[in-house]
């Protein structure tokens, strides 16, 4: 009787331990919205994220981590460590915005800055909110005297520029035994599901330029060569496995009609739910820029910008974040925030989610999502899990000016404290129940059983900070 009445104690002080976290979290929810909506503003692209990085340091700095700057030769790649020993909890950050996005926080179509960067991904409230659970778990560590390390990782230019694959052969997650993630969405779950590989690279075509009336004959377009390989790979989508998903987009194409181009460049993404198959899609991608360049007798030059590899899902991480989801549950919009959701939604193509989703969790998904992360390649180097908040009004297309506006709003801040609440109390849990982590562990091998990580990024490769550049 007496260890069940110990164990009911333990249990009850458990319980009381999480619940004035929570609440001191509460009144630090303005604080942290006011850092995110900043990071909002300063919407800094990949790699160019100072603002954005200094603003988080400068915030875990004050609480008492250790930084330690330009992590894998990145100006904007840092990690932020506080305690000692074991277990190494690590949550990631990410803060880069999306080119072209700029939007002001309403729900009709205006730029805050025409031409600007924006926050399309919500990235402003998965930087801020990231910290905030790190600071919140340190302060609770160093309150009961809990032992092990807590470690920040901020992590630039997610969106292509592949800043953790970097990190990671830098050795930054090396000593960690969990890694725990979230990322903005228009709906509240954790997910078992996997991601898509992806490798993208620039075509560069060098021609021959000549007056394009007076002496034709004399040129070869760069921009013809640049045509033909998106014709190639155009007429290639017919003969792929159905999962993959091939685009791109003309960068450079001539300065002016009369005169034959001698420079262009194509930006081309392939993805896969498998790298194996994504790798002899590649290589068939790559013979179409060759074909593009025989056939217009021009130069081709190729750059590998990024790869990332597919997800590797882990199950006990994924179910500890569910079961804090569901203590956490979902947002509530205000009068305010219902009217800006309503209006907003009028704009969205048809959508499976509608208004008062964001009021639930959702089951643990299982399926491949659409996209790709860089959180992938760190899912094969140390067990690895995520969750996504109602941070987007239901439905909200991702990368677009709706999710820009609602990652500004009031809104986004919401599912932003949802999500550092969840990232705090599941980490706490590590803490106190390391079977967990052993768990993980070994769900991590099993997967990775047979299947050795090897990022196509080349192992000389440095990380190419100027890859937004125009």
């Amino acid at each position: 009787m007496r260890s069940v009445a110990v164990l009911l104690l333990a249990f009850s002080v458990f319980a009381d331990d999480r619940a004035d976290v929570l609440k001191s979290m509460d009144t630090q929810s303005d604080r942290w919205g006011k850092i995110s909506r900043q990071i909002w503003e300063f919407a800094e692209v990949g790699y160019k994220e100072v603002r954005s990085s200094n603003l988080l340091k400068a915030e875990l700095k004050e609480a008492g981590f250790r930084i330690q700057d330009n992590v894998g030769a990145i100006p904007t790649a840092f990690t932020a460590t506080w305690g000692e020993g074991k277990p190494v909890i690590g949550i990631m950050g990410e803060y880069d915005a999306l080119p072209g996005l700029s939007q002001k926080d309403q729900p009709s179509k205006e730029a805050l800055n025409p031409g600007a960067a924006g926050h399309g991904c919500g990235h402003n409230l998965f930087g801020a909110a990231s910290a905030w659970a790190a600071i919140s778990v340190k302060d609770w560590m160093a309150a009961n005297k809990i032992k092990g390390t807590i470690r920040f990782y901020g992590t630039p230019a997610e969106e292509g520029g592949g800043g953790k694959i970097y990190m990671a052969r830098a050795g930054a997650f090396s000593d960690a035994d969990v890694v725990l993630a979230w990322h903005p969405g228009s709906s509240n779950g954790a997910s078992l599901g996997s991601s898509l590989a992806n490798i993208n690279a620039k075509f560069r075509f060098h021609g021959i330029a000549a007056h394009a009336a007076g002496n034709p004959d004399k040129g070869r377009s760069s921009l013809d060569a640049l045509l033909l390989t998106a014709h190639c790979v155009d007429m290639m989508r017919e003969h792929v496995p159905q999962e993959t998903r091939i685009h791109y987009v003309f960068t450079k194409g001539g300065e002016a009609p009369n005169v034959v181009p001698d420079f262009a460049e194509g930006y081309f993404y392939a993805r896969s739910p498998s790298m194996p198959v994504l790798d002899q899609v590649w290589e068939r991608i790559n013979k179409c820029a060759q074909a593009g360049a025989l056939g217009t007798e021009t130069r081709l030059e190729s750059e590998l910008v990024n790869s990332v590899y597919n997800l590797l899902p882990n199950e006990p991480l994924t179910r500890l974040l569910d079961s804090k989801l569901r203590i956490v549950g979902g947002l509530k919009y205000s009068p305010e925030e219902r009217q800006f959701a309503e209006t907003l939604v009028k704009t969205f193509p048809p959508s499976t989610l509608t208004l008062g989703s964001e009021e639930q969790v959702q089951p643990v998904r299982e399926e491949t999502g659409g996209g790709s992360t860089d959180v992938a390649d760190v899912s094969w180097v140390v067990p690895t899990a995520q969750f996504s908040t109602a941070t987007f009004v239901p439905g909200t297309p991702g990368h677009s000016w709706q999710s820009t506006a609602c990652a500004g709003s009031s809104i986004g801040r919401k599912g932003m404290v949802n999500a550092a609440k969840v990232l705090t109390l599941a980490t706490m849990d590590l803490y106190q129940k390391p079977d967990v982590i052993t768990a993980a562990k070994s769900d991590f091998d099993k997967r990775r059983a047979g299947n050795a990580y090897k990022s196509r990024v080349p192992a000389d490769r440095k990380p190419p900070l100027t890859y937004r550049d125009k």
